[in-house]
């Protein structure tokens, strides 16, 4: 058996070749079984793409590097879940491109903020951070109070298309109508609601005379989190 070895290991090319050999087979041994499945994340009942309007806020985040102080991954340990809330699961994140996981927390995790503060607390934390948080060090958007420029924003769900998101021609066609219905309470927003359920509608910085890239961010962080409902979610009826 040796003596076999010392022929392998004294004629590098045979051994490279070998060595591929064996790499490429158990390479092909993990991979193909992934392409006769659908996907490798287990879908969740509630989980949907993001609306227009949360959407530009999205944009507006990353933008601004939200990312680099605050995760959105709550990791499945006692500490963790007891301060944030359930631990994350894949399935939240399926339609984020890129998703906004990461390790460094500079502020806390923002993996379930959706809901726990008021728009109002929100638009004042984003102008001033120390007005609600007084030893926050985060600096102030107060420039977000200016128009959200939004004319392209069906482009932005069809860039989201092309890499699986699943939004469809009518989400496409109505992106438009649909961020302007969620950003104003008294507009007709039956259709919004209907392609995105449980979107939350509001005025979202408290000015109503022009939709501000407060309010695209506001309804972004709004949203976090809250699309799956645990409180009555089980191990069975987590997947749909």
């Amino acid at each position: 058996m040796w003596l076999k070895h010392s022929t392998i290991e004294t004629r590098i090319p045979l051994m490279m070749a070998l060595t591929l050999v064996t790499v490429s087979i158990g390479g092909l041994v993990e991979i193909v079984p992934l392409f006769t499945i659908e996907t490798t994340i287990e879908r969740v009942q509630g989980v949907r793409p993001y609306t227009p309007l949360e959407l530009a806020g999205r944009a507006i985040y990353i933008r601004e590097g939200c990312y680099t102080c605050h995760s959105q991954q709550i990791r499945p340990f006692r500490d963790e879940v007891e301060r944030y809330g359930h631990y994350s699961l894949a399935a939240e994140s399926m339609y984020d491109h890129p998703f906004q996981w990461g390790s460094k927390r500079t502020g806390p995790d923002l993996a379930r903020v959706g809901g726990k503060y008021s728009n109002e607390w929100h638009a004042a934390h984003l102008i001033n951070p120390r007005s609600v948080v007084p030893e926050s060090i985060m600096p102030g958007y107060g420039f977000m109070q200016r128009e959200l420029g939004y004319a392209d924003i069906s482009d932005h769900l069809k860039a989201n298309r092309a890499v699986g998101v699943p939004y469809n021609d009518e989400m496409v066609k109505n992106a438009v109508a649909d961020l302007e219905a969620q950003a104003n309470p008294e507009a007709d927003s039956k259709g919004l609601e209907a392609r995105y359920p449980k979107a939350r509608v509001a005025d979202f910085d408290g000015d109503t005379r022009k939709i501000s890239e407060l309010d695209a961010l506001i309804a972004y962080l709004q949203v976090l989190g809250t699309m799956v409902d645990f409180k009555t979610a089980t191990p069975e009826n987590l997947r749909q």
